[in-house]
């Protein structure tokens, strides 16, 4: 009886175990399951105006790092400029930045259009090339310098873009002022529709800011014969002191058709930005591919040409991100 008993127990046994081995399906119940394939990450690169440099490098660097860098998914957004940018940093609608420096150095110290309302998640990656500030009139016009806009149509920029920011800082060196005073009337467009706005004689001037060359003041160059107004050096020592992330520059001759002597004027520095919370690996290797990658770039745009690796902290107004420090660590740019 014991036997019979210990028989039926060693069966249901065996059947027990066939059962669960028929669960892996297909015999297949000795291999272990296939991995999760890798989540990509979608990465949003905010630059510009589609007038100026930041649109198309921003696009160039979504190329590149679609092809150089697995497990990410990158695009670039036209956007209004550096606040708008930050502001979509704010809504983790964007997680890398073109910005100008200057209002970078606003943003993450709550100052200015960001009083009281700092924007401490930004994080450096690498100073690119200078935003060069192009004043452009009318070669036919008589206005030589800044300070006789004062009663003529001025297109500051785009509404709420680092331009007009610019455009509010020099302008007021000379006392001009499109909002308070209103001594200048002020038309607010983007780079391509003040070109176009330059050309018609709508307007008396603009400012455009952006690489050597910049389009728009190309496409302007092209149509009419324009003059680039060169800044008083008196009024570029001062604007330097009283703001320091600008600092003098040359816009050689010939950079533009017509252009025939060099044109003294001022910079700011354009950084790529991020949100603190990327990964520091994918900084690192974005940093690097950058770098690694720089005359890809200038196929872009040749205002790329200008970035260089033993410039990449110049004009840093926000703390760098540590998986770039690592990297310029690497390269003996920083310690």
């Amino acid at each position: 009886m014991k036997q019979r008993r210990w028989m039926v127990v060693m069966a249901c046994l065996v059947a027990l175990t066939l059962a669960l081995a028929g669960c892996g399906g297909g015999g297949g119940g000795d291999k272990k399951p296939a991995a999760a394939p890798a989540k990509t990450q979608n990465i949003n690169i905010a630059t510009a105006t589609t007038g100026g440099v930041y649109y198309p490098l921003g696009n160039a660097m979504a190329q590149m790092f679609n092809q150089k860098i697995p497990g990410i998914k990158v695009s670039a957004q036209a956007t209004a400029g550096t606040p708008q940018n930050i502001l979509l940093m704010q809504k983790k609608e964007a997680e890398v930045a073109f910005a100008q420096n200057g209002v970078a150095f606003y943003a993450f110290n709550g100052k200015e259009m960001f009083k009281d309302k700092p924007t401490k998640f930004l994080r450096g990656i690498t100073n690119l090339y200078p935003n060069v500030m192009h004043i452009v009139v009318n070669a036919n016009s008589d206005i030589k310098s800044i300070k006789q806009f004062e009663g003529k149509k001025f297109v500051p920029g785009a509404i709420g873009s680092a331009t007009e920011i610019n455009s509010k800082e020099i302008l007021g060196l000379y006392g001009l002022d499109y909002k308070d005073k209103k001594n200048v009337k002020g038309e607010y467009l983007g780079y391509s529709e003040a070109a176009e706005a330059l050309k018609d004689g709508r307007v008396d001037g603009i400012l455009i800011a952006g690489g050597l060359p910049t389009s728009a003041v190309m496409d302007a160059a092209s149509s009419v014969k324009i003059r680039i107004l060169t800044l008083e050096p008196d009024m570029i020592k001062k604007l330097v002191e009283q703001m320091p992330w600008y600092y003098e520059v040359t816009i050689p001759k010939g950079t533009y058709m017509g252009q025939t002597e060099d044109v003294k004027t001022v910079a700011v520095a354009n950084l790529l930005i991020c949100r603190e919370d990327l990964s520091n690996e994918l900084v690192y290797n974005m940093t690097k591919t950058l770098h690694d990658n720089q005359k890809d770039l200038v196929a872009a745009h040749s205002a790329a040409k200008d970035m260089k690796l033993q410039d990449a902290l110049k004009g840093m107004t926000v703390p760098m991100r540590p998986g770039a420090e690592k990297f310029y660590k690497e390269k003996g740019i920083m310690k």
